[in-house]
């Protein structure tokens, strides 16, 4: 590495993610920080692809296993999308296959029960009838949106999204940081925009109300933890705001975001890598999932404006 880049975090990450890092996860890094190709991304990712239209094989890491799932898919978009990949032939098979299995009102389930017999996280529960859920469906169809992707697939996964986010925070549907991080999703991607900015205005509300975002990283350990979450599992205005164009921007002020920017930066571990902060449950998904949190704390620091190397 040269001498000018020694120290930074960029230079810092740079062997762990070789050390460690699946081929896709070294492809996305070489993509977004060292100036390499987006076509060795893809032909890495079609190695996670299967007939059906979707992808399999452990491409997230808490589904292992060859059969195709909705969060692989979920994940394949999400790449292609960063790589500026997520249109045409590509779209149109994965939404082939998110039409095969979607529930009777037309969305998607975290957990598609193909999977039964493979290891999955105890908890993804597998059951024989799952019902649509905002968490997997959310972001993919926000992101097919602001790709201007049009499938048949999307109008009624659409209607789910809208009645899904709208009933975020109803005395019947109580709400988790993960679930407010779909939505938003959706929200920074569906066509409606007066709409969107008004369910994100009142999601931000919720979101402070409800103390489901730590605002001052130096108090983390006093901070409630939703339930179910692993033991220091908290949210960041990053978590949300991923990029400073996202609808949840307007939810923390920049001081906020700065301490939050701050609290991020000063997480990565001496090994270079950022650590996994969700519950473990496997030693090769942890092994898995680090090098893909390393990449996408680089790009948040970076989308924010923050010197990495």
């Amino acid at each position: 590495m040269a001498g000018s880049m020694a120290g930074t975090p960029l230079a810092r990450a740079e062997p762990f993610v070789w050390l460690t890092a699946r081929v896709l996860e070294q492809r996305r890094f070489a993509y977004h920080f060292l100036g390499g190709d987006a076509e060795a991304v893809e032909v890495a990712l079609t190695a996670y692809a299967n007939g059906d239209g979707g992808y399999g094989h452990a491409l997230e890491p808490d589904v292992r296993g060859p059969v195709s799932q909705p969060l692989h898919a979920a994940h394949a978009l999400r790449v292609l999308d960063s790589i500026g990949r997520c249109g045409g032939l590509r779209a149109e098979r994965v939404c082939r296959y998110l039409s095969q299995v979607s529930t009777r009102d037309g969305a998607i389930p975290v957990i598609h029960p193909s999977v039964r017999g493979y290891p999955v996280a105890p908890f993804l529960k597998v059951v024989d009838d799952p019902p649509s859920d905002l968490l997997a469906t959310g972001p993919v169809v926000g992101l097919l949106h602001r790709n201007q992707v049009w499938h048949a697939w999307l109008f009624r996964a659409t209607d789910f999204c809208w009645s899904a986010v709208e009933a975020i925070g109803s005395a019947s549907r109580p709400t988790h940081p993960y679930e407010v991080e779909a939505a938003v999703a959706f929200l920074d991607g569906v066509p409606d925009r007066a709409r969107a900015e008004a369910a994100a205005d009142r999601l931000g509300r919720l979101v402070r109300e409800r103390r489901l975002v730590v605002l001052e990283p130096e108090k983390a350990a006093d901070h409630p933890v939703a339930p179910g979450y692993a033991p220091g599992e908290h949210h960041f205005p990053y978590d949300y705001a991923r990029v400073p164009d996202s609808l949840a921007r307007r939810w923390f002020t920049d001081e906020e975001m700065t301490r939050a920017l701050d609290h991020l930066a000063a997480g990565q571990s001496e090994d270079g890598g950022w650590p996994l902060t969700r519950r473990r449950w496997s030693p090769a998904a942890a092994l898995d999932s680090r090098p893909m949190a390393t990449v996408e704390a680089l790009c948040t620091l970076q989308s924010h404006g923050r010197a990495i190397g």
